[in-house]
């Protein structure tokens, strides 16, 4: 507020300082006005005082005025003995005087002390020729013989004229700073306005020196009560208000007076927090609580969030002084305040909620990182370029040692102050740096690929710094409850030793390239029918080559480094695995099934077959040729086959030669033991190539299935699959099919390696069997076969189980091979079983599976799915076994429940 003109009729130190955002950063919480000026709403503020006091003694009302003595003046001026006791006293002119407290209530209750200026602190010259001790109005002229009208009160004696203590009216008028010709009236009546007003009245109770409170306040303070029934004010706005004076006047007077601070602290811990929990608040107030308290706090803050910058040595005492304030502010807003607005949700309702946590803690991680980013925006390391790697490890080493100063100063400092409100200050500032060096740490390393002099100084000298860290955590949190295990999960290591040993190990970066090259060319090229494929002895040599010289280099060796290696080599041969068994899926091969009907019994297959093709084959012609073709019996494995057998060779030669690599790595010496920082290694691992070895397990299982089941359904479909049982089931049985087969089974042992020959003649076994199957099941319209047909069946099928039991020595385990017989017998035992039989059991599990239950005269049950999964206990299976079977009662039964057609 602008210093006003018309008020110089007070002179001397009774002065008050107007709040002005130009000079000050702390905002005005109570809202403007438009239209008018601050010297309008000030002096109308007096005037609503000035009305509401007039009875009051002093203001021209009432018999007699008060007049105010201080302490030193009645001492010195009155000889009855009272002085004695110290106390101030009020004469009224010709009558009693009025002996008051000897001490100020609100002083000693905000701990504010006694001012005990010199008499002349507050006297005015009276009467002329020094006559009389008329009161003075403060309405009229202050005018006296021989003095300005611009020094109507003076602060030194006038030679030769009396003096006498200021009336309550003058003090008010001369701290308000008001003229004595004023006629303003009161213009608006809003509360925010007239909060602003009381505050203006409240500023007279502070003293001329502009950073103490008159001794006077309790008397003032009596006489502002009387305008609050005029200003709509009641005592929490009151409190408020107080409050607010004491605090703007500590910020405008250069924050020279703690006494002033611990005041506004004591008002807002004790009345205006007690206040603000009372449940009748308005609206009004609570709003304006916010204002207030939201100006203070922000003020505050902006010093504790930059603590470093705000405050050095000489005054670091005032953070004592500061956030105590700041920390009930933050608890009135978070805790007590609510607004409520309107009837419900939907008209306005406002809550006012603190989340911010621990404040303390806050502000010491928003001052280190704002000192830390000082230190990088004036120190050299913001204009090195990391391009030149010389200066960007200068810029380091410098930064480490400014770090670690700046560590020292807020553990000598500021952690001894701010420890009363968190036991665990100086780790979080340690915490704060060593993430802040951290990032940037991280940026240079991510710019460096070789270990050279200058680097291994960074990174030493990064060590240093934070085990300098980790020590100022561990002293300072070493009485927590946790023991300070909570706040050093927030220090990620910098791992600066294994950084170094990252660096060291470039060398085999390369060679894991080679193995990556290896790689790339394996994809571009099929490996001819060779043992195994020669890109896998490549990689394998590169392999071994490298763990031989990785032992050779002169660098301690730890647990760390050799999984790092090891991993590296892992995802190779895991990926070269991966494309090994890039072959295809089973299923590809496995024919589609036909679409389900019923036998006709009056179809002639052969009819049919001589329509089919314009060269007709007989069942006779067809017997014939199997006939030929049995003894002159060749293997029918495509080149597509045998280049699988390739595969699963080569599969089996990573397989030997990883465990023969794996062994020279776990008897290699260490010369140094492992940090354990950032083991990768599985703790339940005993491999080093665990995704290796098991990505291969897992080709190798692929690769068989594949491979059996292209040799059974694509290379010996015409001797199997589209041959065995077309037409009838007597000329047209196994025994063909069994020589090809095993001519295939000899040229598969010849070519696989011996432990690749177990598992690819278990899914040769595996794909003969879906295969019979599925002749049986899905044969389509060629197939018919009669109760008659089961013991050629079951003969032709345990020929099959014999085959495989007698080819190779040892591969294959007879009750292994009677244990994946089970389901096809149990399929065959079903086309023994009469129709009504078959119906029957078709019935009962339909109805288990479908959950129905007992199935009803005219109820249908539902077609079951196929699944694939066929078994004796399946419906579908049972279904597909009518289907084929040729005779009445299947006929009409597949009829009535399912309406399939008849075959054509």
């Amino acid at each position: 507020m602008a210093q006003d003109s018309r008020c110089h009729s007070f002179s001397g130190t009774l002065t008050t300082i107007s709040i002005d955002a130009a000079d000050t950063d702390l905002s005005w919480p109570f809202g403007e006005l438009k239209g008018l000026d601050k010297d309008d709403i000030r002096e109308t503020a007096y005037e609503v005082f000035f009305t509401a006091c007039r009875s009051s003694p002093g203001f021209g009302g009432g018999r007699n005025a008060i007049n105010f003595y201080s302490n030193h003046h009645h001492q010195h001026h009155d000889g009855d003995g009272a002085a004695g006791t110290g106390s101030p006293t009020a004469r009224m002119g010709g009558g009693p005087v009025v002996v008051m407290s000897p001490t100020s209530r609100i002083k000693r209750a905000l701990g504010l002390k006694m001012l005990k200026k010199s008499p002349t602190r507050r006297m005015s010259a009276v009467g002329s020729s020094g006559a009389g001790t008329a009161p003075v109005s403060p309405s009229g002229p202050l005018q006296h013989g021989g003095t300005s009208p611009a020094l109507g009160f003076a602060t030194v004696p006038v030679t030769g004229r009396p003096r006498r203590p200021l009336t309550s009216a003058e003090i008010m008028r001369a701290q308000m700073r008001v003229t004595e010709h004023s006629d303003n009236r009161l213009r608006k009546t809003l509360m925010r306005t007239l909060v602003g007003q009381i505050v203006i009245t409240f500023s007279a109770c502070v003293n001329g020196d502009e950073t103490l409170v008159l001794d006077e306040v309790d008397e003032l303070v009596e006489l502002i009560k009387k305008a609050w029934s005029a200003l709509g004010i009641n005592r929490p706005i009151h409190n408020l208000c107080l409050a607010w004076v004491l605090f703007q006047q500590y910020v405008l007077t250069s924050q020279v007076e703690p006494d002033l601070l611990y005041a506004t602290h004591a008002m807002l811990s004790t009345e205006v927090a007690n206040d603000a929990k009372k449940p009748d608040r308005e609206a009004m107030y609570v709003k304006l609580l916010s204002s207030m308290l939201a100006s203070m706090q922000g003020w505050a803050e902006r010093r504790l969030l930059h603590y470093h910058d705000y405050f050095q040595r000489g005054n670091v005492f005032l953070i004592e002084n500061l956030l105590p304030l700041a920390l009930s502010a933050s608890k009135i807003l978070g805790e007590d305040v609510t607004i409520t607005e309107g009837a419900g949700k939907d008209k306005g309702d406002t809550q006012i909620v603190d989340s911010s946590g621990d404040r303390v803690d806050h502000y010491i991680r928003a001052s280190v990182k704002k000192a830390f980013a000082k230190i990088i925006e004036t120190g050299s390391y913001k204009s090195t370029s990391l391009q030149v790697k010389d200066e960007a490890s200068e810029a380091l080493l410098q930064l480490a040692k400014e770090v670690e100063d700046l560590a020292l100063r807020e553990r000598e400092s500021f952690s001894p102050i701010l420890k009363k409100w968190n036991p665990i200050v100086s780790s979080v500032a340690a915490v704060t740096l060593h993430q802040c060096y951290g990032a940037v740490l991280k940026q240079y390393i991510a710019g460096i690929s070789t270990l050279n002099n200058e680097t291994v100084a960074v990174l030493q000298s990064a060590g240093k710094l934070e085990k300098f860290l980790v020590q100022m955590l561990v002293e300072d949190s070493a009485d927590c409850e946790d023991g300070g295990k909570t706040i050093v999960r927030e220090m990620i290591p910098y791992e600066v030793d294994s950084v170094i040993l990252k660096l060291m190990k470039q060398w085999f970066v390369e060679r894991l390239d080679r193995g990556k090259d290896c790689l790339s060319r394996a994809k571009d090229s099929e490996s001819k029918l060779e043992p195994y494929a020669t890109s896998a002895a490549e990689l394998m040599k590169i392999a071994k080559e490298a763990v031989n010289d990785f032992f050779e280099i002169p660098v301690g060796i730890t647990d760390d480094l050799i999984y790092d290696l090891a991993e590296g080599f892992d995802n190779i041969f895991k990926d070269y695995t991966n494309l090994v068994a890039a072959c295809g899926s089973k299923q590809s091969y496995v024919p589609t099934l036909p679409p389900l009907t019923r036998c006709n019994r009056d179809s002639k297959f052969l009819k049919l077959w001589k329509k089919a093709a314009p060269c007709s084959i007989n069942t006779e012609d067809m017997h014939q040729c199997g006939v030929s073709d049995a003894h002159h019996p060749r293997p029918s494995t495509s080149r597509g086959t045998q280049r699988l057998y390739i595969r699963l060779n080569t599969l089996h030669y990573l397989l030997t030669h990883l465990h023969s690599l794996e062994k020279n790595l776990a008897l290699a010496p260490r010369t140094t033991p492992s940090r354990g920082y950032h083991r990768r290694h599985r703790i339940n691992s005993s491999s080093y190539f665990e995704l290796a070895l098991a990505s291969i397990q897992t080709a190798c299982q692929h690769v068989s299935e594949v491979a059996a089941y292209r040799l059974i359904f694509l290379d010996s479909n015409s001797v199997f699959y589209d041959s065995l049982y077309v037409a009838d089931v007597e000329n047209s049985r196994i025994r063909h099919a069994l020589r090809i087969i095993k001519q295939n089974l000899s040229l598969l042992t010849a070519i696989l390696i011996d432990g690749a020959q177990p598992l690819a003649m278990r899914e040769v076994m595996k794909a003969s069997f879906e295969a019979f199957l599925t002749v049986l099941l899905a044969g389509g319209c060629s197939r018919v076969f009669y109760r008659s047909d089961y013991p050629m069946i079951e003969e032709d099928f345990a020929k099959l189980k014999r085959t495989f039991c007698t080819c190779g020595e040892g591969l294959m385990n007879e009750e292994a091979v009677e244990k994946e017989a089970e389901i096809v017998e149990g399929v065959i035992a079903l086309m023994s079983d009469s129709t009504e039989k078959l119906m029957e059991d078709f019935s009962i599990l339909a109805c288990e599976a479908s959950g129905i239950g007992v199935v009803g005269s005219g109820h249908n049950l539902p077609m079951p799915p196929t699944t694939g999964r066929w078994n004796r206990a399946d419906p579908n299976t049972i279904v597909r076994v009518l289907c084929h079977r040729n005779d009445k009662a299947a006929n009409h039964f597949l009829k009535k429940a399912f309406q399939l057609a008849k075959r054509r």
